[in-house]
């Protein structure tokens, strides 16, 4: 969500799921804002009309979470074409998951992605499980999803999603490809849902004991700070630091929000 965020402009409107808060973040919206819209107390901008965590902030370019995956992708597409069309420089940017991509939606979106050369970035967060279901579930006979946007002549990239770098350098060059006219790209995020599909969700109950812990990848924000140590830019100390500062902050505005 933040590579993302950091790649494109606070003008281009992003098309989200409900794992994407990180993109608010990023483009400076209140966590206050966020927390009491997940109560839905008298601070709720939205005034209790949205599902806890399906934020709709027009003003940071993040377009109403909807709870089923896949129909923001088409809507994506087509704020793209208006863009186009009006002759502006912005682009969408689309996220699902790897689950919706055997959905009618996933392939309307790309259709129309292709036949308009859309300016859309269309990101399928592959964590390798829809709920219960097995990405292979969902990918058929595909090599991978980034390959379905072959066949419609997009450009379509498979990238390591826990990678802080890679992602923001794909969607940088997708950006920049969609700014110039050079259409619609498709980024397969590979990655893993560590914890369960919700907090009703168990994950035992579907997958190997221990799976979790055997996820070669490793932690984004860990890889990213030994990257940082590494090149001297940042160190353990500074990080410790941060990370209690960031802990008392959410409590004490959670506070605020909960009074």
């Amino acid at each position: 969500s933040f590579a993302t965020a950091m790649a494109l402009r606070v003008t281009d409107m992003v098309f989200p799921t409900y794992r994407q808060q990180g993109i608010l973040i990023a483009r400076d919206w209140p966590i206050m804002d966020m927390m009491c819209q997940c109560l839905s107390n008298k601070g709720d901008k939205l005034e209790g009309r949205s599902i806890p965590v399906l934020y709709s902030v027009r003003e940071k370019g993040f377009y109403s979470i909807s709870g089923n995956l896949g129909t923001q992708m088409i809507q994506a597409v087509g704020w793209a074409m208006a863009c186009a069309y009006k002759g502006t420089d912005e682009v969408a940017s689309a996220f699902t998951g790897e689950g919706a991509t055997a959905e009618g939606d996933f392939h309307y979106a790309l259709n129309f992605a292709s036949t308009y050369r859309a300016p859309v970035i269309i990101n399928v967060v592959n964590n390798q499980w829809a709920i219960s279901t097995f990405q292979g579930m969902a990918a058929g006979e595909s090599r991978s999803f980034a390959s379905r946007g072959l066949g419609f002549g997009l450009a379509s990239l498979r990238v390591d999603g826990n990678d802080f770098l890679a992602v923001y350098s794909a969607v940088k060059w997708a950006s920049e490809r969609a700014r110039k006219g050079g259409g619609a790209t498709v980024i397969e995020h590979f990655t893993y849902r560590q914890e369960g599909h919700s907090t009703s969700d168990d994950p035992t109950a579907y997958r190997p004991k221990g799976e979790a812990d055997a996820w070669p990848f490793g932690d984004p924000i860990d890889r990213l700070k030994q990257h940082l140590i590494l090149l001297g830019e940042w160190d353990q100390d500074r990080q410790d630091a941060l990370i209690t500062k960031l802990k008392a902050e959410v409590k004490e505005t959670y506070k605020k929000a909960e009074a």
